[in-house]
């Protein structure tokens, strides 16, 4: 998993981050709540770890904005405040967990990775297609067709345009796709992506005047819906 944690007391944000990289995960870190909205909106999580008392933006102002701003990314408050009242103000501003400190990290780490399930639609409720303009792609039968045609992917080429299309609209970083489609959690030096990106256009493009996949120079990749 992906995971941002904001939090303001510098040892804390060193324990969280330490031990969930040691399970395994990704982590980005922010020691400020003004930092930590600016990475919550221009990267993508599977789960944020979201400190309540912060300078420059508190925690529940950022939740409100993320909410606001149309992201559900699931999110954990850790505060010192353990009223109830306190929780309820929390769970209200749009937080999806509350954990008090002092916390035990086997607590922590079992909620977010409850959190990050909760996130991921179950087979029965999740879509079972997706759309770019003329190009629609059956996530049950794994086929791709534009206009009506059929376009033969491969496996890795058929996750990448799923996940481009996931994110429509958006600017995918090449570090979001090494983390989600090749599942790397570190840069490999080589020229991967641009090898399926520039194979997926050719497939995609094939026949059709009009570009589905841009690039953004200095930043990735997006799909357009024209």
């Amino acid at each position: 998993m992906r995971i941002l944690s904001v939090e303001d007391d510098k040892d804390i944000l060193k324990y969280i981050c330490k031990g969930l990289e040691q399970a395994g995960h990704t982590v980005d870190a922010a020691d400020n709540g003004r930092d930590g909205l600016f990475l919550a909106t221009t990267e993508q999580y599977d789960v944020i770890v979201v400190d309540r008392m912060m300078p420059q933006l508190d925690g529940i102002t950022l939740i409100k904005t993320l909410r606001g701003a149309g992201n559900h990314t699931p999110v954990i408050i850790l505060s010192a405040l353990a009223d109830v009242d306190d929780k309820v103000v929390g769970l209200r501003s749009g937080g999806d967990d509350y954990l008090t400190k002092p916390f035990a990290f086997a607590e922590l780490q079992a909620r977010i990775e409850v959190l990050a399930k909760r996130g991921q639609p179950s087979a029965s409720d999740s879509e079972h297609s997706l759309r770019a303009g003329s190009l629609e792609v059956d996530l049950l039968a794994r086929t791709v067709k534009r206009d009506g045609q059929t376009i033969e992917l491969q496996a890795r080429e058929f996750k990448l345009l799923v996940y481009l299309m996931r994110h429509k609209g958006q600017v995918v970083t090449r570090t979001m796709l090494l983390e989600h489609v090749w599942d790397y959690h570190f840069d490999p030096q080589t020229n991967v992506i641009d090898v399926h990106i520039s194979r997926l256009r050719s497939k995609l493009d094939k026949g059709f005047d009009t570009p589905l996949i841009r690039t953004v120079r200095g930043a990735g990749y997006a799909i357009s819906d024209s």
